[in-house]
């Protein structure tokens, strides 16, 4: 890439001649909760509105956040600026934008090969999922700049940065003062789903929108140790400003757990709290109205990104700086945090590889599909003091919080961590070719998938479904099934082209979350394998009567059975029943009906 250089005038003048008269307050801040005063040292991270390099944040008070084109402006002209920088495109947008990612490395790098020459772990950082919560965006402008033309350089010396300021780029620029009535700025804020209203926080697993597409194939490409996802929470009144959480003990990355849980946890919260944060664990409330009730702590599912992280063993920090805090004081305990994310995973490299490197191996059997809620240990919670009124608007109850800190000690907690299903685990899955979207889907997620080269005979397990319930509604563009499973040995010769999917690899646990159909984001979930349920062939009344006549002639035990199944007086009291009884016994009935095509070698 040809670099050039700005000179500091100009990039000044750039942005100095471009403010307007900025707001000195959020247009909702007198309908939020009262707001304490905070003041803390990052705040001389700030450069001043002369500087060579100051941001447009900075330039406008700490009130605003650019637009995509004044973002991207910025920061060609940072990347044409300092050969450490480089600017790949991940791909377009539904709307035709592209989705950049700005690399950081000491040496330089335009592609993930020669990233991976210089032999050192990457931390890839996300900003702008929820387009509206775009904290990251800022405070990585600022991180890059100091890394490029401050005094922050040695922050790449043992480690690679990967930036992507904005992921959803669409929802960005459908940008208003009235996008997120429950947060502190900045002014104008994107909107939370894509331009396909997709909600890209809920689409790991099924992967269904182009940007989480092109996410996913940066990940397996330029392979990060390290994945931040940055968010803005919405919710009660607390004290923390900046919450953070990742995978659980219980969930498919132990090791990594362990690493997060301790090494990494305890530094960035220091450093945090070093420069004037509180910082605090991901937090929800139990009920947002009695905090008696307590908090929940959270195994999430692959549709969202910790969740992901942990099934395909990638290191992932959910970020979610909380909403009322002001926008300028989110943004820099941000900064703190990724910076500090930087020393962390160059100082315990070597630590954080041996982790990932044992949850891979680790080839848990049994292995949990799906978990249920348990009694955590409590928490202390730094929270805010409320009352409870009689709205007047509503007439129910609703909460007043008052803006002074209160401890909340020994707080209850529940937490979905304990095992409610777990299976034996899979040597295979096998999958007819015909399934197309699965099978791409495993691609795209970088998962092993083989085609037989010649007909294959196996005993294998094969799974039918009853019980069957639909989501009552759409859920992300997809409609939701849950069912009752029960399996069967069959042996099959498989056809060639047959994709076998084995468990035996690194992402071999995500295989098993997409594939095993009682898993919360199973492809099956998702709705993938919908046409199973839809009944193609019938027979009629007049031919199923003589047919059920020839068997019970034919077969004692058969007509045993059905004399049986007559003492259930619902049964018998529904003729419609009772001739589907003989056909679902019958040669004719389809027996691909309510049958997973996928099948399970153990």
């Amino acid at each position: 890439m040809r670099k050039f250089i700005i000179s500091s005038s100009f990039t000044a003048l750039l942005y100095s001649t471009s403010v307007t008269a900025v707001a000195s307050q959020y247009i909702n801040n007198d309908i939020l909760p009262p707001l304490p005063a905070w003041q803390g040292q990052s705040e001389q991270l700030v450069v001043s509105s002369k500087h060579a390099w100051v941001t447009p944040f900075e330039q406008q008070g700490m009130m605003t956040s650019p637009s995509y084109h004044d973002t991207m402006q910025w920061l060609d002209k940072l990347v044409a600026s300092s050969p450490m920088l480089s600017k790949v495109s991940l791909g377009k947008s539904p709307q035709g934008r592209d989705i950049w990612m700005i690399v950081a490395a000491k040496e330089g790098a335009n592609s993930p090969s020669e990233l991976q020459q210089h032999k050192k772990p990457s931390v890839l950082v996300q900003a702008g999922i929820h387009s509206g919560e775009i904290d990251g965006k800022d405070a990585g402008m600022m991180l890059l700049r100091d890394i490029a033309h401050g005094n922050k350089s040695a922050l790449i010396d043992q480690v690679n940065l990967l930036f992507i300021p904005i992921l959803s780029v669409d929802g960005h620029e459908r940008s208003s003062e009235y996008n997120r009535v429950n947060q502190r700025g900045p002014i104008n804020m994107g909107w939370r789903t894509n331009a396909t209203n997709l909600n890209l926080n809920r689409d790991y697993a099924k992967a269904e929108a182009a940007e989480m597409q092109h996410l996913i194939k940066a990940i397996n490409h330029w392979q990060p140790s390290l994945y931040i996802d940055v968010h803005v929470t919405d919710g009660i009144d607390y004290q923390y400003d900046v919450t953070f959480g990742y995978n659980v003990k219980q969930g498919y990355s132990p090791s990594i757990f362990d690493w997060l849980d301790t090494t990494y946890r305890t530094e960035v919260e220091n450093a945090l709290t070093s420069q004037g944060h509180i910082p605090g664990p991901l937090v929800f409330a139990n009920d947002n109205s009695d905090m008696s009730k307590g908090l929940s702590y959270w195994n999430p599912s692959p549709r969202f990104s910790n969740g992901y992280g942990d099934a395909r063993h990638l290191p992932t920090i959910l970020i979610e700086n909380h909403s009322l805090k002001p926008f300028k004081q989110r943004v820099l305990g941000t900064y703190v945090m990724l910076e500090q994310t930087l020393k962390t995973v160059a100082k315990h490299q070597q630590t954080l590889a041996a982790a990932i490197t044992l949850d891979q191996q680790r080839q848990a059997n049994p292995i949990t599909v799906t978990w249920q809620n348990e009694n955590q240990q409590p928490w202390d919670f730094k929270g805010i003091e409320y009352t409870v009124e009689t709205s007047e608007i509503s007439g129910d109850k609703v909460v007043r919080w008052t803006g002074k800190p209160k401890l909340y000690s020994q707080l209850p907690v529940t937490g979905n961590t304990k095992i409610h299903k777990q299976i034996q685990r899979p040597k295979a899955y096998y999958i007819p070719a015909q399934w197309t979207q699965v099978i791409e889907k495993l691609s795209l997620h970088g998962i092993e998938v083989e085609p037989l080269k010649q007909a294959t005979t196996l005993t294998l397990q094969q799974t039918s479904f009853n019980q069957v319930k639909f989501g009552t509604k759409d859920y992300e563009g997809r409609q939701t099934v849950k069912a009752e499973a029960s399996s069967n040995t069959v042996t099959n010769t498989l056809a060639p082209s047959t994709i076998k999917v084995s468990t035996a690899q690194p992402l071999g646990d995500l295989a098993i979350a997409l594939l095993e159909p009682e898993a919360a984001d199973s492809l099956f979930f998702w709705g993938y394998f919908n046409t199973i349920f839809t009944r193609t062939e019938y027979i009629e009344d007049y031919a199923v009567e003589p047919l059920a006549q020839k068997m019970l002639a034919q077969d004692p035990q058969l007509k045993a059975e059905f004399n049986k199944a007559l003492q259930d007086e619902s049964f018998a009291n529904d003729s419609k029943a009772r001739l589907r009884w003989f056909y679902q016994r019958s040669p004719y009935y389809d027996n691909q009906y309510q049958v997973y095509p996928v099948l399970k070698q153990l």
